[in-house]
């Protein structure tokens, strides 16, 4: 699980027009939850460094995730559980996570910069941009942000379910996630509904 809370709410005057920015991680993964992360940046205490998450180191990832905890305005994590994501699908299951993040920043956002080309239903005023985590710097925060929650827990989804390397591959679908997969079948953080879990369920019952 995360070092550090789900969300740093703060009160903004609404003059303010904060710009929030929006990524989520986990998509791809045959485990675990997609984990969505909202940040308000402070104009006054720029951050040297963001970029997309995926072109960070993970040393880098963890210094910029603790200079944002400590000089973002707001922040707040949110996320979709394996259950929602096998009942909604991921990208119903990757918006409803990006709604409780921005939801759950404790002040209504002036503008929301969203990465992708997809938007959720929600009251703000907001807009989805493809690339967006190289573009603005509130998306490449919220990027960073969510990768390191959900890398930590991934780690920590290692310790208590062994033998499929959760630490190492993140549940994304690597040789030796697969391997370990078919030997050892699914575990409860395994995503029901995504095709190499699926197939397995089914050969089982066959």
């Amino acid at each position: 699980m995360p070092e550090f809370p789900a969300s740093q709410p703060v009160a903004l005057p609404q003059s303010a027009a904060p710009v929030a920015g929006v990524d989520e991680v986990g998509r791809g993964p045959l485990a675990g939850d997609v984990v969505a992360a909202a940040v308000i940046l402070d104009p006054a205490r720029p951050i040297d460094g963001l970029a997309d998450s995926k072109r960070l180191s993970p040393g880098r990832r963890e210094q910029l995730a603790g200079a944002i905890l400590e000089r973002a305005l707001a922040w707040a994590v949110g996320r979709a559980s394996v259950e929602e994501i096998d009942r909604l699908n991921i990208l119903q299951a990757s918006l409803l996570a990006m709604v409780r993040a921005v939801d759950a920043l404790g002040t209504t956002p002036g503008h929301v910069l969203v990465d992708g080309n997809r938007l959720p239903h929600w009251p703000y005023r907001a807009e989805a941009v493809v690339g967006g985590d190289g573009l603005h710097a509130e998306i490449a925060a919220a990027s960073i942000l969510a990768k390191v929650t959900r890398d930590r827990e991934l780690a920590a989804l290692a310790d208590r379910y062994p033998g499929y390397g959760f630490d190492r591959h993140k549940g994304y679908p690597t040789r030796e996630h697969l391997d370990a997969l078919a030997r050892l079948g699914p575990s409860p953080v395994h995503r029901r509904s995504f095709g190499p879990v699926r197939r397995l369920l089914g050969s089982e019952t066959a």
